[in-house]
């Protein structure tokens, strides 16, 4: 009997540096900055069917997004981080402004595909990087959570400092996540709506899908050991990092957008969204897109659908 404990502790504690070790890992996949494996991927191509309209309006924003300069913004977030932004003035503002945030492991370059909408429709154009992407600081990835009280930030520093009136949040995938976290905040009353373009339900959501979808694995315990980890290292668990609680908060219009052929963020985490979101809200999910590509697949119609939730947003 003292044998079979003894070997039962044994293999107790191997499992136990094994979980350890493993959350290890995928801490550095999911959470900490600067590591080179992403851990978004589609498998297999979603096929995507262009038109020849669509392709010339991505490709003309693209560069007419190039030509563009662009004046750096700094913010210092309430734990004390150097926050980088793009802001592009539109010589014909008359006070609408647009906050885009992108995407996991991404940055505000990203986001450049919608600049040229946006500036058309006569608004200021304010591109950041999220913590612990691109020029800002901040040594891990936040999902949106902490994420949320930076975008905040930037819509009072347009609300105030730069005097906008009507001020719009527009995320893609973790950036839709943490605009709709935002939706639960107290924002400025110059905020006058949302957009979120492919985000997911929670950071523990996300991670559980992709241990699953990517390495065949189940959550527990990995994902529960990571969580913990995280909470220790920057300051919060994956399953408070809600947008699904978030938006239950939420007063503001909410335009979400989701592709169905998303294989990294499932359409059915959009529709839970949709489904527990207090306030006016659209859900719009766009037959045969793949992951952020409903712009692309569908551009004319998301512009037309856009444009239209703009104005009315403005109106109410």
């Amino acid at each position: 009997m003292r044998k079979f404990i003894k070997i039962a502790g044994s293999l107790l504690v191997f499992l136990i540096v094994i979980a350890a070790f493993a959350a290890d890992y995928f801490y550095g996949e999911a959470v900490r900055r600067g590591t080179e494996v992403e851990l978004h991927r589609e498998e297999e191509a979603v096929p995507v069917f262009l038109d020849e309209k669509n392709e010339e309006i991505v490709e003309e924003a693209e560069q007419w997004y190039e030509e563009q300069e662009f004046e750096t913004l700094v913010i210092t977030s309430h734990d004390g981080l150097k926050l980088e932004a793009d802001y592009l003035r539109n010589e014909d503002s008359d006070g609408k402004a647009v906050i885009l945030a992108h995407g996991f492991r991404s940055e505000r370059v990203d986001m450049g595909d919608f600049v040229q909408f946006y500036y058309e429709k006569g608004f200021d154009v304010l591109m950041p990087d999220s913590r612990g992407h691109g020029g800002s600081e901040g040594n891990y990835v936040g999902y949106g959570w902490h994420d949320r009280l930076d975008l905040v930030q930037w819509a009072e520093l347009l609300a105030g400092e730069k005097g906008s009136g009507d001020i719009f949040l527009h995320g893609s995938s973790m950036g839709a996540a943490a605009v709709l976290m935002a939706s639960g905040e107290e924002l400025p009353a110059e905020v006058k709506g949302i957009i979120a373009d492919s985000g997911y339900t929670s950071a523990e959501d996300i991670l559980t899908y992709q241990l699953e979808h990517l390495y065949g694995l189940p959550s527990f315990p990995v994902l529960d050991i990571t969580s913990f980890v995280t909470n220790i290292r920057v300051g919060f668990y994956f399953g408070e990092a809600s947008a699904v609680d978030q938006v239950a908060n939420n007063t503001l219009p909410l335009f979400i957008v989701h592709g169905e052929g998303d294989e990294l963020v499932p359409a059915w985490m959009s529709e839970v969204i949709y489904e527990n979101a207090s306030g006016e809200k659209t859900l719009w999910t766009v037959p045969f897109a793949g992951h952020v590509e409903s712009y692309t697949v569908a551009t004319t119609e998301y512009q037309e659908r856009l444009a239209e939730f703009l104005e009315n947003s403005m109106e109410d």
